[in-house]
């Protein structure tokens, strides 16, 4: 089954995220933020869900 997502809102969580991880004592994920920033939004679906985030409260 395949759903919308709201990418947009997805990308500023994950910004959110790793940005918040980069200033809490992980300066390596400003790696994993600037990665966020380049993906695709099919991409960003992908590695998000690699990553266990659960992708319910993005559906649109």
């Amino acid at each position: 089954m395949e759903y919308d997502i709201d990418i947009d809102a997805l990308r500023r969580d994950m910004k959110d995220y790793y940005g918040t991880a980069m200033f809490s004592g992980f300066p390596m994920a400003v790696m994993d933020l600037s990665k966020v920033e380049r993906l695709s939004d099919q991409e960003l679906v992908e590695v998000v869900q690699k990553n266990g985030v659960d992708l319910r409260k993005y559906i649109v």
